[in-house]
C-alpha cells in the first residue's frame, strides 16, 4: 500500500470559495490584512487545534486563537480569511492523518469501511471536530484528497459514477453524525466510561418498566435497543451502507 499522506501545495489549487484568497481575486479589499507577522498558517491552525482540544468548538473564535497565539486578531487575517475558513483548515488538518490505499477492485467494500473507520479513529481526540464537516463541500487539499481517492476505490469496484458521487456524501455524514454523538456523549459523562455505562443501564430499566399497554415494542426490545459498545453498533450501519452500495451496483450493472 503506498502512503498518501505527504500534504499537498494548496498554492497549485485554485482559490477556494471564501477563502480570503478567492475574495482578493475577486478584488474585494480585506481590511484586516495590512500588517504580516511571523505568524504562519500553520501556526494559527496548530494553535486552533489546541483551543478545540482543551475548550471544545465552541470556544474557536479568531480571538481565542490569537491570544492563544500571544497577538491580536487583527494578524490572523493576513493568513486566514475568517473563521469559517480557520475551521475549515483545522478539519483538513485532521484529516491529513488518514491514509487511503491505492484500490483494490478485489477489495473495494472492505477498503471503503477501512478508510471509514480511520476517519473516525482521526476525529476522537479532538472534541467534535466532526461539526466541521457537517455541510463542507471538500475545497480543502487534504479533504479533496480522500474524497478523490475514496472515489477511485469505487469507481475500481465497479461502481457507477452516480452511485459513487452520491455514497460518498451519504458516507461521510454517517461518520460525522456517529462522531458527533459520541462527543456529545462524552461531554455529559465527562468522559467517564463507567458513568456511561451506568447512564445506559438505567434507560435500559427505565424501558423495561415502561407500561406495555401502551409501549409494547419497548418494553419488550430493552436489551435490543440499548445493547452493543460504540464500535459495535458503528461497524452495524456502516455494513448497512456499504452493502446497500454493493446491492446496487450489481444491480446497475
Amino acid at each position: 500500500m503506498t502512503s498518501d499522506r505527504a500534504v499537498p501545495d494548496d498554492l497549485a489549487l485554485p482559490p477556494r470559495p471564501g477563502s480570503r484568497a478567492h475574495r482578493r481575486a475577486r478584488g474585494v479589499h480585506d481590511a484586516h490584512a495590512t500588517s504580516r507577522t511571523t505568524l504562519s498558517r500553520e501556526r494559527i491552525v496548530a494553535a486552533a487545534i489546541e483551543v478545540l482540544d482543551a475548550e471544545g468548538l465552541d470556544a474557536v473564535s479568531m480571538r481565542r486563537v490569537a491570544t492563544e497565539l500571544g497577538t491580536g486578531p487583527a494578524s490572523l487575517y493576513a493568513h486566514v480569511g475568517d473563521k469559517q475558513e480557520l475551521l475549515d483548515l483545522v478539519l483538513d488538518e485532521v484529516l491529513g492523518a488518514v491514509d487511503v490505499p491505492d484500490p483494490d477492485p478485489a477489495r473495494w467494500q472492505e477498503q471503503l469501511k477501512d478508510v471509514a473507520r480511520a476517519i473516525r479513529q482521526a476525529y476522537k481526540p479532538h472534541n467534535d471536530v466532526a461539526v466541521i464537516s457537517l455541510g463542507n463541500i471538500p475545497t480543502t487539499p487534504n479533504v479533496l484528497r480522500l474524497s478523490d481517492r475514496l472515489l477511485g476505490i469505487m469507481l475500481a469496484g465497479g461502481v457507477p459514477m452516480q452511485l459513487a458521487g452520491w455514497f460518498i456524501d451519504q458516507l461521510a455524514k454517517y461518520i460525522d453524525a456517529d462522531s458527533v454523538e459520541g462527543a456529545i456523549l462524552g461531554r455529559r459523562f465527562g468522559g467517564d466510561h463507567e458513568a456511561g455505562m451506568q447512564w445506559f443501564r438505567e434507560i435500559r430499566q427505565y424501558y423495561h418498566d415502561l407500561p406495555r399497554e401502551r409501549f409494547p415494542n419497548i418494553a419488550a426490545m430493552q436489551e435490543e435497543l440499548t445493547g452493543g459498545g460504540d464500535d459495535e453498533r458503528f461497524e452495524f450501519g456502516l455494513g448497512l451502507l456499504v452493502d446497500g452500495l454493493a446491492d446496487r451496483t450489481r444491480r446497475a450493472t
